[in-house]
């Protein structure tokens, strides 16, 4: 029996051990349905945890369900971490573990003095983008094709693996906001880019409209971002979902 009803009860720490390790690609594998090519071994785990980037994973009792993978990383910023991989176990999807793991990675790095994270995520996963825009405070400003390949995940749906890179400013006014539990307001004189309401569900199954969708979208959103613009917000309606984009401004 787990604890859907008692999330209290549920643990949040770094990875102790290889056991704990090897249980992350086991999760991985059950959540993503990758094969044993496109998963991530547990000795890329085991060189993540030893070089300044983040294990950590959520715990119901002894029972691990979930966890997140990162690694150290620089640009012409200075450090940041960049988070590549996070599970939940199904059962245990949709009750704020994924969350707690998020905040768990940012208390981890504003400890070390880290002060920012990225992360990508699919264009058409409408779940995420919700999660990471509006309940984080990320913002996007960078569209990559097919970062990945194609992959034996039957979430993926045989598409490119087309990616927005998540920015997040871990003390920015927005986020700190946002955490807070502010409502992030859409933005003045913004523009949008819109996407069918049931696109997730396209991608999932493989569907050819999905594919028209994702090559849609590439131009589109390559063009605001040459010109500036960031995507500061994210709208789900019955018929359609829209990206919300403004120009953009360092913090």
């Amino acid at each position: 029996m787990n604890s859907m009803g008692k999330h209290s009860a549920i643990t949040i720490r770094p990875c102790q051990g290889i056991d704990e390790l090897e249980a992350c690609f086991e999760i991985q594998k059950h959540v993503w349905g990758f094969s044993d090519r496109d998963g991530v071994p547990s000795q890329v785990f085991v060189v993540a945890q030893k070089t300044g980037g983040q294990v950590i994973a959520a715990f119901d009792g002894p029972r691990q369900i979930g966890f997140v993978l990162a690694f150290m990383a620089a640009d012409d910023r200075g450090i940041f971490i960049h988070s590549h991989f996070a599970a939940v176990l199904p059962e245990y999807q949709g009750h704020g573990i994924g969350r707690r793991l998020k905040l768990a990675q940012r208390d981890d790095c504003l400890q070390r003095g880290i002060s920012r994270m990225q992360w990508t995520f699919d264009p058409l996963a409408f779940v995420n983008a919700h999660f990471n825009i509006n309940q984080l405070g990320c913002i996007v400003r960078h569209y990559v094709r097919n970062q990945y390949g194609l992959t034996s995940s039957h979430l993926h749906g045989g598409l490119e693996t087309d990616r927005f890179v998540a920015e997040w400013e871990l003390s920015s006014p927005r986020v700190l906001r946002i955490l807070e539990g502010c409502v992030p307001a859409f933005p003045i004189n913004c523009t949008a880019i819109t996407l069918p309401a049931n696109t997730t569900a396209l991608a999932r199954n493989g569907s050819r409209d999905a594919a028209d969708i994702q090559a849609r979208i590439r131009q589109e959103f390559a063009d605001h971002f040459a010109r500036g613009y960031a995507i500061t917000a994210f709208d789900l309606g019955p018929e359609q979902a829209r990206y919300l984009l403004e120009p953009y401004a360092e913090p």
